[in-house]
């Protein structure tokens, strides 16, 4: 890739963080996160998602790290974002997740911008209506799509990936 881009560099070196220091997020850092995610595309811009962020100190982030199999993250993050569809504004299913999708990674890139570390967590997801009773939201009105732990890098993160040419369906 095209080194020296910063937005380039962020793609290629941001990765999933799973341990975090003690630490706070400040709460500009918080506000930087949720306006990148604010500010990714959306079919018909009806911007569809809807956050909530929940601090390590806040009831809830105990009784949401018993809804997944990485509670140890869950409890170890400084902040949860919670991503969710609004029903009501949702006008193709497939292209709003697609969207939410975009929002969950320009929150991660932003954050990575700002030496805040973060991990996609979707399992939690096989316990959406739990989730939701906890966060207080009705299931009729909103659709889970991930919680993003975030907190600062105790760690550094590794990834592999297939090349490009295993990814191709045809040379360009």
């Amino acid at each position: 890739m095209n080194s020296g881009n910063p937005v380039l560099e962020a793609l290629i070196n941001r990765r999933s963080i799973r341990k975090f220091t003690d630490e706070p997020v400040s709460r500009e850092d918080i506000t930087a996160i949720l306006e990148a995610g604010r500010w990714a595309p959306s079919g018909r811009n009806n911007q569809p998602w809807r956050f909530m962020v929940i601090h390590q100190d806040d009831h809830r982030a105990a009784k949401l790290s018993e809804c997944t199999k990485y509670g140890h993250i869950v409890k170890e993050a400084k902040v949860l974002f919670c991503i969710l569809l609004e029903r009501e504004s949702i006008y193709n299913k497939m292209k709003d997740h697609q969207g939410t999708g975009g929002c969950i990674q320009n929150m991660m890139l932003a954050a990575h911008s700002l030496g805040i570390g973060t991990v996609w967590l979707g399992e939690i997801l096989n316990q959406e209506k739990q989730v939701l009773d906890i966060l207080g939201l009705s299931a009729d009105k909103y659709e889970l799509q991930v919680v993003i732990a975030a907190g600062h890098p105790d760690q550094k993160g590794s990834s592999k990936r297939k090349e490009l040419s295993e990814l191709m369906l045809e040379d360009y």
